[in-house]
């Protein structure tokens, strides 16, 4: 099962999906369309289930492209394929290369879709708090118009992850948010633990978004944590004291 986003869907000669856990072979834990290539999860299930979402997208499995995620605001430019041993480490990829697949892994964090059907050019970025902080969607923005956009045509998706209701943070995220930029205070609501707040992911990075010059943003709305059925979730599994977690993959690509 994939989620799509209207303002994505209605552009010509592009195709994406919000890859939920539903629709694969894995079991147990990473039940069932587990992505995640850093999970413990059985290396053949990992790859019948990425070759399923490739599909799904119209491409090769080897022409459907992911990252090696280290937080970062780091982008690279997909032009050929890369071997899975030989991801790049980075937290955004952007192409104007048709048939190449590129996709985010998440299981709480933000991924968030770009794309300027004009001049088609798409992106993908990984947006959990540190990549959204360090500024990994402004520079998904700069890498997408050096291949050609334009940041007034890009259309950006915010898809699945954890939402304020259910992020609780500690002071010292609190405090770096609010040295960035007296302003992120409205990101962050008292919790119920002394000194907590609940932070507001998708609302920090949409703030980003705009503040970039980007009118066309969208967000799907849906949560990881809450909705378990779903979704995998780093946080989820962490309470829940299970030893691993699957893996989301949200992609897009140029037809």
């Amino acid at each position: 099962m994939q989620l799509s986003a209207p303002a994505l869907a209605k552009l010509a000669g592009i195709r994406h999906a919000f890859f939920t856990r539903r629709g694969g072979v894995s079991e147990g834990i990473y039940q069932s369309l587990n992505g995640g290539t850093g999970s413990d999860d059985v290396p053949a299930r990992i790859a019948e289930n990425r070759a399923r979402m490739a599909g799904a997208l119209g491409v090769a499995p080897e022409r459907f492209l992911t990252a090696y995620q280290i937080h970062s605001p780091t982008v690279v430019v997909a032009e050929e394929p890369w071997a899975a041993d030989a991801r790049p480490r980075a937290d955004a990829i952007v192409t104007r290369v048709s048939g190449l697949a590129i996709g985010i892994s998440t299981a709480d964090c933000g991924p968030v879709l770009f794309a300027d059907a004009e001049a088609r050019v798409i992106g993908a970025a990984h947006a959990g708090w540190r990549g959204a902080l360090a500024g990994v969607t402004d520079a998904t923005i700069a890498a997408m118009e050096r291949l050609g956009a334009d940041r007034s045509r890009i259309v950006a998706v915010l898809g699945p992850m954890i939402r304020q209701p259910s992020y609780e943070v500690g002071p010292d995220l609190v405090e770096q948010f609010t040295a960035a930029s007296a302003a992120n205070a409205r990101f962050f609501r008292p919790a119920e633990r002394p000194a907590h707040a609940l932070f507001d992911l998708a609302g920090y990075v949409t703030a980003r978004l705009a503040g970039a010059g980007i009118a066309g943003v969208e967000d799907v709305g849906r949560c990881t944590y809450a909705e378990g059925e779903l979704f995998f979730s780093y946080r989820r599994t962490t309470h829940r004291r299970e030893p691993d977690y699957g893996r989301h993959i949200n992609a897009i690509v140029l037809t």
